[in-house]
């Protein structure tokens, strides 16, 4: 008989992840590197990821990244990681990053985007995860359209 799989919340593997912009992260207008952002973005969505399976998973597709506002050195980066739906050895994770100014304390979206991850066993092969209860209206919202996106990766 196959082992049950538990069912989590959203909430339960939600990561926040906080980074500064350094010179060694921009180009040479002073604005934060594209590829650093995703980066970033990419670590905080495995820690998601991993905390929900509670298994190493490893990044299978980045989609619908869109860049909104440069961050400049020194702004702080907040970047925001939640899944939206856990299929049987994948899930969705949508990520947003935010800056904010030291100064004026100014926020605003940066960017955003969907991951795919994909859980592994010991041997390394996809094994099963945690299917996704939604809570919030939002929630259920990216939950129903993560399987509208899926179809689309597909094509």
């Amino acid at each position: 008989m196959p082992k049950k799989i538990k069912t989590k919340t959203p909430s339960d593997s939600e990561t926040l992840m906080t980074e500064v912009v350094y010179p060694n992260d921009a180009n040479p207008m002073g604005m934060l590197q594209g590829g650093r952002l995703i980066q970033w973005m990419d670590t905080a969505s495995a820690i998601c990821a991993q905390t929900h399976a509670e298994k190493i998973a490893v990044t299978v597709s980045l989609d619908k990244v869109l860049f909104k506002n440069p961050a400049k050195i020194g702004d702080i980066i907040t970047i925001k990681a939640k899944i939206t739906r856990a299929f049987d050895t994948s899930m969705e994770i949508f990520v947003r990053a935010w800056a904010r100014k030291v100064i004026s304390m100014e926020t605003y979206m940066i960017n955003e985007a969907y991951f795919t991850f994909v859980a592994l066993d010991d041997n390394a092969k996809p094994t099963l995860i945690p299917q996704i209860r939604p809570v919030s209206s939002e929630e259920k919202e990216h939950y129903n359209d993560a399987l509208i996106r899926k179809g689309q990766r597909k094509k």
